[in-house]
């Protein structure tokens, strides 16, 4: 159940990772991205100020999970241990989180755009 449960985890972060970057593109999921992008955010801000900035509540759940499989020295951030994990490289939090912003900011500034400041066409 433990396996099941971290690959169940694994491919819901990468469907939402996947989902906050493009989801943007498709007019029919602009909304549902920028509610996406938005719980995204106030994960990392506002549940931060208890759990550490970043926070991610699937994270959490993951690295629980991982624990009891026996893994150790788990990184803070689920994009971070991924990105070690495919290309063999150890990259470092503060490079991963920098990455993070330059791909994830630009998605929600353009979300925020098309939902609220472009006119429909008609």
């Amino acid at each position: 159940m433990l396996t099941f449960l971290d690959i169940f985890f694994t491919i819901l972060h990468l469907l939402i990772i996947g989902f906050n970057l493009s989801g943007w593109i498709f007019r029919a999921t602009r909304r549902l991205h920028l509610i996406f992008a938005g719980a995204t955010l106030f994960s990392w801000v506002i549940l931060g100020i208890w759990f550490g900035m970043g926070y991610c509540p699937i994270t959490d759940w993951q690295w629980r999970v991982k624990e009891q499989l026996g893994e150790r020295n788990l990184p803070a951030s689920f994009v971070t241990y991924f990105a070690n994990k495919i290309t063999g490289h150890d990259f470092s939090d503060t490079f991963i989180n920098l990455m993070i912003l330059l791909l994830f900011a630009p998605a929600v500034l353009l979300s925020v755009y098309l939902n609220f400041f472009r006119c429909p066409k008609k």
